[in-house]
């Protein structure tokens, strides 16, 4: 039985982990947390995960709150004007549902999941020194801890990497307490509220520790008057900011979340990070070699979304790699093999990541703006999320998207 440590408990890490537990692998698993530590925390992240990333956890009988959680059945996106009136706005239907689940509730009980099918867990965070004598006791070790010092252990590819510093400022607060949005009150959709020059906000239906809620998520443009949580505000004083800048620059969205509260003390978060690709084999000062997977090689700006569906596609294209390998050795020549497959699919997402948190070109503001008279092509918009590979054929391209736009 091949023995694989994963070090980090995340969506990536614990997918993967739970995967190959399903191929009878003799799967570790390293958290710095207990699960009880994780869910009294605070929370983590925003996510939405879409229906191709919803599969790979209803392969492997992960998707344990997909009844009770509610379903995004659509995207909206709306365009605030200089006076904070509303000059654009189109829903779209998905194709098939989304969910988002906190992850705090999802990876407390991952983690616990593990040792239910037979893997281990141990709980310690772990250091370059730590990882360097584990390491030969195992045919894999896999790092899926997108933060700490073991990331150093990968080197940024320049190429790929366009930014130096972070590309805007995060905010977000876990809610109760919205009312439905009153162009389409039945149906549950992630709203995409834009904000020529300052930034976006994102709200997000969600399921939390206390059940179903929204998560209202700013993405403001560095130095702007979205970037304003350096003075790290208590819970109650964060909400309240979130809410004191919608109404200022959207305030259809306030409206609606006036009467918002936070779930619980600790449904609150600010901060950002640099979009960065790294090189997918680390090397202990031993010499060993290591494979990064998820956001330790590919991490994105959360401005399209897709971070939980980057590290589920990751996972899944992992296990695909380890299972077609057998008994092979995992070299780095398989492990730069196995990052070049996952690649094929992330690079799509890299793309047009990077290309949202630049100013519109006038195409894609054209496409923007079309999306609102022709309902095929806010259709295909909203449907990209979860398939952002078919962005490559009609969006990023002046010349491509004129031609889409015609036939459509």
């Amino acid at each position: 039985m091949r023995k694989v440590l994963i070090v980090g408990a995340g969506q990536s890490g614990l997918q993967l982990a739970l995967s190959l537990l399903d191929h009878d692998y003799d799967v570790t698993v390293m958290s710095a947390r207990t699960p009880d530590e994780i869910r009294s925390g605070k929370v983590m992240s925003t996510q939405c995960m879409f229906h191709s990333a919803l599969q790979h956890e209803r392969d492997h009988k992960l998707n344990l709150w997909e009844e009770e959680t509610v379903r995004v059945e659509g995207l909206g996106v709306s365009i605030a004007g200089p006076d904070s009136s509303r000059v654009l706005d189109w829903f779209a239907p998905l194709e098939h549902y989304a969910q988002s689940v906190d992850q705090r509730v999802k990876m407390a009980a991952w983690l616990e999941l593990v040792e239910d099918r037979g893997g281990k867990v141990v709980i310690h965070g772990v250091t370059t020194s730590d990882l360097a004598p584990l390491a030969k006791l195992y045919d894999l070790v896999v790092v899926a801890a997108g933060k700490g010092e073991l990331v150093q252990l990968f080197d940024r590819i320049p190429e790929r990497s366009p930014y130096t510093e972070p590309q805007r400022a995060l905010s977000l607060a876990y809610v109760h307490g919205l009312e439905p949005r009153p162009e389409h009150s039945d149906k549950a959709a992630v709203r995409f509220n834009i904000i020529p020059g300052v930034g976006e906000l994102f709200m997000i239906p969600a399921y939390t520790l206390s059940g179903n809620c929204d998560i209202l998520f700013f993405e403001g443009i560095p130095g702007g008057p979205l970037d304003c949580w350096g003075d790290r505000p208590s819970p109650q004083q964060h909400l309240d900011r979130i809410l004191s800048l919608m109404k200022q620059f959207l305030p259809w969205e306030y409206d609606r979340s006036r009467n918002a509260v936070l779930t619980d003390e600790k449904a609150t978060l600010a901060g950002g990070y640099t979009p960065v690709v790294r090189s997918a084999v680390g090397k202990l000062p031993s010499g060993t070699a290591v494979l990064g997977m998820a956001d330790v090689v590919v991490a994105n700006d959360p401005i399209t979304g897709q971070g939980s569906n980057n590290a589920s596609h990751c996972a899944a294209s992992y296990l695909d790699s380890i299972l077609e390998h057998g008994d092979k050795p995992f070299d780095e020549a398989w492990m730069t093999g196995a990052f070049d497959k996952y690649w094929e699919y992330a690079q799509h997402v890299t793309t047009w990541t990077n290309a949202m948190l630049q100013p519109p070109p006038p195409h894609v503001l054209q496409i923007i703006g079309a999306a609102g008279e022709k309902p095929a092509v806010a259709t295909r918009f909203a449907n990209g999320f979860s398939d952002p590979t078919d962005f490559q054929h009609w969006f990023f391209d002046p010349a491509k998207a004129e031609k889409y736009l015609a036939e459509a």
